[in-house]
């Protein structure tokens, strides 16, 4: 019986060597493409997704739409105004002290949203690292006010801004906003995912517990404290409950105060509404553009461990 005669190991070498030929069957290379109909589904998928979005955009269009036109043509359901205008702005800006109820605004929302941040971190690093007795019933106390409504508490608060001599101040105000067991709970959560092999190192340095939550767990902690931002400067700026009933001063109106007084009992003024509206959704548009994808991340980094 006669054999196959057989390649030396000195021809493999140099095949291999001159050719890059590799031995054996060849096999595919590269991902295989998609299924036909999972490319279908997906596109669908992209198709359904971009109506709903454009279906939750159309009151915003509608706003904006509204704001540029007159206040006979607002009666109606035309889309697009015939003449559009920039007046309602105008009017906005200077007739109505939109200019300063947006000063005041930005200067309470920044204010409280700092001392938000500085507070709910320091708060949440101490229930996220530190050991001290009545530290867990401490934070469900923490977490049960969050059960109770404004409304709810609405008497005693006021008393006690009363006795303070408080009442029209922004201080009063400020008291009550200076930190949210919302933005205390987002960062005891995200400090619980950082590995403590970093506190023990840091330990190593002769670091105390401030020195480590200033130079070691704050600078990790960015997605959260990002999230935290946005959270309570969008709900300082569209605060409206508080302010109403601490600011009786039409100078330290806060804008939702002011977009208020556009509708009354006989009349509302449909383009200044909505261009004061306009005005007071840009800052935050803004803001979560910038900050979206740190947002994202410490949402979702703060619900991973408890």
């Amino acid at each position: 019986m006669a054999f196959p005669e057989q390649t030396p190991a000195a021809d493999i070498g140099e095949r291999l060597a001159v050719t890059d030929e590799p031995l054996g069957p060849k096999r595919p290379t590269g991902i295989p493409g998609r299924a036909r109909s999972e490319r279908i589904v997906r596109i669908l998928a992209y198709i359904g997704l971009t109506l709903v979005a454009l279906l939750f955009f159309v009151p915003f269009l509608w706003t904006v739409a509204t704001s540029l036109k007159t206040l006979p043509e607002t009666v109606g359901f035309d889309f697009l105004p015939d003449d559009p205008s920039l007046t309602a702005y105008r009017e906005a800006l200077t007739e109505f002290n939109f200019l300063r109820y947006t000063a005041n605004s930005a200067g309470l929302a920044a204010a409280i949203t700092l001392s938000d941040v500085a507070l709910a971190s320091l708060g949440g690093y101490a229930f996220a690292r530190l050991r001290f007795p009545g530290r867990e019933v401490l934070f469900v106390l923490v977490l049960a006010t969050l059960m109770i409504p404004d409304q709810l508490r609405l008497v005693p608060v006021y008393q006690m801004l009363v006795r303070a001599d408080l009442v029209g101040t922004y201080q009063g105000l400020f008291f009550i906003k200076m930190v949210a067991a919302v933005s205390l709970f987002l960062m005891r959560q995200y400090f619980l995912t950082i590995p403590r092999d970093l506190e023990e190192a840091a330990k190593l340095d002769n670091a105390g517990y401030f020195k480590t939550y200033w130079r070691v767990m704050l600078p990790l902690a960015g997605p959260a404290l990002a999230a935290v931002t946005i959270l309570t400067f969008q709900g300082i700026w569209n605060e409206l409950f508080w302010p109403l009933i601490i600011l009786q001063d039409p100078e330290k109106w806060t804008l939702p105060i002011g977009i208020a007084q556009f509708v009354s009992v006989y009349q509302t003024l449909w383009p200044q509404l909505m261009a004061a509206s306009v005005i007071a959704i840009l800052p935050i548009a803004v803001i979560y553009v910038f900050f979206q994808r740190y947002f994202v991340a410490g949402i979702a980094a703060s619900g991973v461990k408890g």
